[in-house]
This record gives structure tokens, C-alpha cells and sequence, in this order.
């Protein structure tokens, strides 16, 4: 019974908020503010995580997605992994790891022509890379040509701009790496290979598109000068990211001296403390917001208290006790918390998936290694806000409620 007055009294306050005859429609217009206020800061606060989230798990997806979770390499002066199958064999016997993929890699001059040459992370695979097979924008990610004399090549858009080379085209890699019958300071002769063009990508990742390019294992062997079972580095993808940190101390430690094992999460140290910096920091700024909005409705229920002070006056002399009018005025706060919550979700929701299906805000892609804003819709960051806010809101109105429940009826009846 009580909570049912307390409920009806508060929801009338909000929806017939108005002041004195002289001023009836201000009180009304700053519960509006009020209600705006903590609409504004939460959808705010919701759009800067879903943004952040998003842009998190969008340059994550793609780092991971071109370097895979561990890179074994070897600690050795020519940097390169003998005897490649037995160590192979040996990483697929973990039980975390679910993909081993050998890599050859080295750096070579891509050719067009007289006029068209830059230097260029030649990687050789024995299979495309998902991620990056999906990020074809001409051609195939195919690394067999249709030439049996020229193998096929990948390279990014940027690059295949400024080198003015198409899908179908002939390219001649060459490589300067020192081969052992040069080790003793003897004269360096450059291997040279011809591939065909059959793939042009582009992830957004300036420092991917400009540099790699991509061929099959074979073909990167033969013009590097390795034997068939000479590799770079392997690849590994495992079954949990949350323990990639221990699975690539595990390996290290067990394969031994000179196999060493590096996280993505090291080899891009960098970005991802860019991207933690960014998830840290923007929430909390945001948020400020969303307390500062609460922090409005202590003013505005003292106002309303100003205005209604014979109102409850009447309350309290027709039995009303201190302890109701105090939850009626929580109940008030908790009301204009709700609504602002409820408005500030609907709204950030519908420009999340308008973001999402239009992609209104758009991003610089040499800079933000994307071109529009990402969104991570989360729904456990709508019931995290909604539930601070709402505290908040009932924090900010104990004040005003306690100064309610103290008002003297006969006082308050007299007030002008």
C-alpha cells in the first residue's frame, strides 16, 4: 500500500511537473533537462564502448588475422628453422595449437618495370591465409598462375598502385640474400623469379599493403635458395587466445635453444597498448557525463521540493510520515533515472546499428586502419550502465528526499 502511493505520487510529480502560476512551465522544462541529461550521457557513454569494442576487436581480428597467435622463429645466425617437419610434427603434438603453417620469408626487389621498382617482405605459404584470402579486392588469392612457368603472387593496393601493376600482369622478384658460397665475403649473385599477378588485397593496415606480398612455398624456396626443408618461421593458431602467453612459453621451453616463440601480443606490443590506452581512457571521460547528469537531479528535485512545498505539506498533515515522503522522493530520482536510461538505450542502439549499416562516421583509413567507425553492440554494457546510472540517480536524490521528509506540515502549509 505504501509503495504503491509513493509510486503514484512520484510518476505524477514527473509527468505533471510544473511550478507556480507565475511560472508553470519551467519546472516542467528543467525535469525535461533533467531526463535528457541522463538519456544523453548514457546513450553517450554506450556509443564510446561499442566503438571502442569494436575497434579493439577490428584491429585485433586483423593483426591476428595477418600474424597468426604465435610466430616460431629460431634464435639462429641465418634466422632460418633446419630439419622444419620433425619441428613441425612436434608443435602439432600441442594440445592447444590447432594450426601449424610454415612461412618462408625474406626480403626481395619486385620489378615492373624500368621505372617500377620497390623493395618489398616477399611470404611464402603453403596455403592462403584466410583472413587475408578474404580481403582480395581484385582477382584470387591464388598462388598457382595459369602459367606453369610462373607461379602467382599477392600484393596489396597501395602498392600495386604505385608500381601500376594489374591482375594478369608479369612481375621479376629479386633476391639479394647471401647464399653460402658467399658467406666468406664473396661476391652477392641476385637470384631472379618471374611471377604472375592474380590477387591484389587491402586489409587498411598501411604497413601490410605497402610491404607484403604473397606466393606459394615452393616458389619462394627456389628464389630465395633454400632447401625443401628450410623454413623462416611457423605460424601457429591455438585453441584458446587466453592462453597463448603460457602455450608459447610452454613451447619455448620444451623444443629448446634455438626455437623461440613469440605472442602477437609481443610482436605488437605497440598497437595493442594504443588500443588498451584507447579502452581505458575514453569510457571513463565519457562517463563523466553520465555523473554529471546525475549529479543534476539533486538541484532539480530540490526545486521541485521548492515548488511543492504546500503540496507536501498537505501529504504530511493528512498522514503522510517522513519515511514516505523520503521514498517518494527516491522513487522521483529513481524515475527520472529510468526514463533517461530507457531513452538513452533506445537511442544509442538505433545510431549503433545505423553505424553499422551505413557506416555514417567515416575514419581515415591510413590512420585508423579502417574507414568507418566499428561498432560492438554488448549487451552486458547496456545492463552495466543502466545499473550505475541508476544508482546514481538514487544517490543524487537522497539528499532532496531527507530535506523532504524533515518539512514541518503546518510550516509547509503556510509557505508562499
Amino acid at each position: 500500500m505504501h509503495s504503491y502511493f509513493e509510486r503514484f505520487v512520484a510518476w505524477r510529480y514527473l509527468r505533471g511537473a510544473q511550478g507556480r502560476a507565475e511560472d508553470r512551465g519551467f519546472l516542467r522544462f528543467i525535469t525535461y533537462v533533467a531526463v535528457g541529461g541522463v538519456a544523453v550521457g548514457v546513450a553517450a557513454l554506450l556509443l564510446s564502448l561499442a566503438i571502442v569494442r569494436g575497434f579493439s576487436q577490428e584491429i585485433e581480428s586483423k593483426i591476428i588475422g595477418f600474424g597468426s597467435h604465435i610466430q616460431v622463429s629460431s634464435y639462429s645466425q641465418d634466422g632460418l628453422i633446419d630439419a622444419a617437419t620433425p619441428v613441425a610434427e612436434q608443435l602439432r603434438d600441442y594440445n592447444q595449437v590447432t594450426n601449424v603453417a610454415p612461412v618462408v620469408e625474406n626480403f626481395v626487389l619486385l620489378r615492373r618495370s624500368s621505372e617500377s621498382v620497390d623493395g618489398v617482405a616477399l611470404i611464402g605459404v603453403e596455403s592462403p591465409p584466410p583472413f587475408m584470402a578474404g580481403r582480395v579486392v581484385r582477382g584470387t588469392f591464388r598462388l598457382a598462375s595459369g602459367s606453369s612457368s610462373s607461379p602467382g603472387l599477392v600484393l596489396g593496393q597501395p602498392l600495386a598502385q604505385r608500381l601500376g601493376i594489374e591482375v594478369g600482369d608479369t612481375v621479376t622478384a629479386f633476391s639479394l640474400r647471401r647464399q653460402d658460397d658467399a658467406a666468406g665475403g664473396g661476391p652477392i649473385r641476385p637470384r631472379v623469379k618471374q611471377f604472375q599477378v592474380t590477387g591484389i588485397y587491402e586489409t587498411s593496415l598501411a604497413n601490410i599493403d605497402d610491404l607484403y606480398v604473397f606466393t606459394g612455398l615452393a616458389p619462394a624456396r627456389d628464389l630465395l635458395g633454400l632447401p625443401s626443408d628450410q623454413v623462416t618461421r611457423f605460424d601457429l593458431s591455438v585453441r584458446d587466445i587466453e592462453q597463448v602467453d603460457s602455450t608459447a612459453a610452454r613451447i619455448e621451453r620444451e623444443v629448446g635453444f634455438p626455437i623461440r616463440a613469440r605472442t602477437i601480443y609481443e610482436r605488437q606490443r605497440g598497437l595493442f597498448a594504443w588500443v588498451n590506452l584507447q579502452q581505458s581512457i575514453i569510457p571513463l571521460v565519457i562517463g563523466v557525463i553520465v555523473l554529471v547528469a546525475a549529479s543534476n537531479i539533486v538541484g532539480i528535485l530540490l526545486m521541485m521540493i521548492l515548488e511543492k512545498t504546500r503540496q507536501i505539506g498537505v501529504l504530511g498533515s493528512l498522514g503522510a510520515s517522513g519515511t514516505q515522503l523520503r521514498r517518494l522522493f527516491l522513487t522521483l530520482g529513481a524515475l527520472i533515472g529510468l526514463v533517461g536510461v530507457a531513452i538513452g538505450e533506445v537511442l544509442a542502439l538505433g545510431l549503433g546499428y545505423a553505424q553499422m549499416r551505413f557506416e555514417i562516421i567515416p575514419l581515415p583509413a591510413e590512420a585508423y586502419y579502417m574507414s568507418s567507425a566499428p561498432v560492438s553492440l554488448q549487451p552486458l554494457d547496456f545492463l552495466l550502465v543502466a545499473a550505475v546510472t541508476l544508482a546514481l540517480c538514487l544517490v543524487a536524490a537522497y539528499i532532496p528526499a531527507r530535506v523532504a521528509s524533515r518539512i514541518e506540515p503546518v510550516q509547509a502549509i503556510r509557505f508562499e
